[in-house]
């Protein structure tokens, strides 16, 4: 039998997420883009939000019903979701989930073969367990941060991309969906404890083991990758702009030398008593054009030069557009669905959830009596 195309690989999988911030809503929203089912459950929120709900991407794809989970009521209902859904997740403080009543025992014991993905930053156990922090003081402690920076200066904060949303939502998927897999076959849930910390730590595998071999100095853009190699650093046009040189390859090297006009020893590429001159020469070569001008002189070579450019001019990028790796959700430019699949060509991102849209009909589904919580204030809805 072929597979359904167009709903996603994961069609027919149920997700509720207990309302959060950051990475346990992005893990959500990547299973969302893949096809599943997403019910986030969201709390009644006083006054306005900082941001327009429309424009809180992270729910996008998701539906969204508005419980007050400080009662037995709104916790009962919570669990009349649960019971139905394949993954839940949650990304509290270790204990809040149970305070709540919403803890791995009791869900799990509404429901035998669900998957519980706990999200934290420092793990469920350890002396910093119960900490606050942020993606910061997580990549801070595992080397990431040290990493990344000049050698002359402070390391460079890298958004939160490698400890949110790499160390932490990415492992978090990961996690849910192996133990998915299991549950399939065995019958039996279990716990996920995805922590930032660990995954970050994760991240670093490779240099762990560079490291043991020497080929990797625990200094500060001092080496190869980090742009201590003056062949992969960003260098600056006549025009203020920026431009990324990657040629690490003998190969590519030669072909950046090429295209810069630059009379060197290749042979000497990776003889560091070379490389600050190395750099000085390459840093005047592209100093004396505009990035525009070297887009041109690049443009199909294997140099693996790129220019850096803005978030807002990334969406202009030729392969970017070529690609149609953004898109356009009722009106919002945003990044499209990754990764891609043969059998679910043009997969698109949902429309982003408004919390208690979907109120009604999501507890009209689960059996529940829904005038009831609405009368009695256990649940919301929204209204336009």
């Amino acid at each position: 039998m072929e597979p359904a195309r167009g709903a996603g690989p994961l069609d027919g999988i149920r997700v509720v997420e207990l309302a959060g911030l950051g990475p346990a809503p992005f893990a959500c929203m990547l299973l969302a883009d893949l096809g599943a089912e997403v019910i986030r459950i969201d709390r009644p929120v006083a006054g306005e939000l900082d941001v327009a709900p429309e424009l809180e991407l992270l729910n996008r794809g998701k539906r969204s019903v508005t419980l007050d989970l400080k009662g037995s009521d709104g916790v009962e209902a919570a669990l009349a979701l649960i019971g139905r859904a394949d993954i839940l997740v949650e990304g509290f403080r270790p204990g809040v989930a149970e305070r709540l009543g919403l803890g791995p025992d009791r869900a799990l014991a509404r429901n035998s073969a669900l998957v519980y993905g706990r999200m934290t930053g420092w793990g469920q156990d350890g002396p910093a367990a119960l900490t606050a922090g942020h993606d910061i003081s997580y990549i801070a402690v595992t080397g990431a941060l040290h990493a990344m920076g000049e050698p002359d200066g402070p390391p460079q904060i890298p958004l939160n991309l490698v400890g949110d949303f790499g160390g932490g939502s990415l492992y978090l998927v990961v996690g849910l969906l192996a133990a998915l897999h299991e549950a399939r076959r065995s019958g039996w849930g279990q716990v996920v404890d995805a922590a930032i910390l660990d995954g970050t730590l994760h991240l670093l595998t490779m240099f762990h083991g560079m490291l043991a071999a020497k080929q990797w100095t625990d200094v500060r853009g001092g080496n190869t990758l980090d742009g201590g190699a003056p062949f992969y650093s960003v260098y600056e046009t006549s025009d203020g702009r920026f431009m990324a040189v990657g040629a690490l390859e003998s190969k590519f090297y030669q072909e950046l030398l090429r295209v810069l006009d630059l009379d060197v020893d290749s042979g000497d590429q990776y003889e560091r008593e070379h490389w600050p001159e190395l750099r000085r020469r390459i840093a005047a070569a592209f100093a004396s054009r505009t990035q525009a001008a070297w887009i041109e002189r690049f443009a199909g070579t294997d140099a693996c030069v790129s220019p850096v450019l803005s978030m807002q001019e990334a969406a202009g990028h030729p392969q970017v557009a070529a690609r149609t790796a953004m898109a356009d959700v009722d009106g919002v430019g945003q990044p499209g669905v990754a990764p891609r699949f043969s059998e679910h060509p043009g997969l698109r991102p949902g429309s982003t959830a408004v919390p208690g849209s979907s109120t009604r009909a999501v507890l009209a589904e689960a059996g529940l009596d829904v005038e009831r919580l609405l009368a009695d204030g256990v649940a919301s809805e929204r209204r336009e």
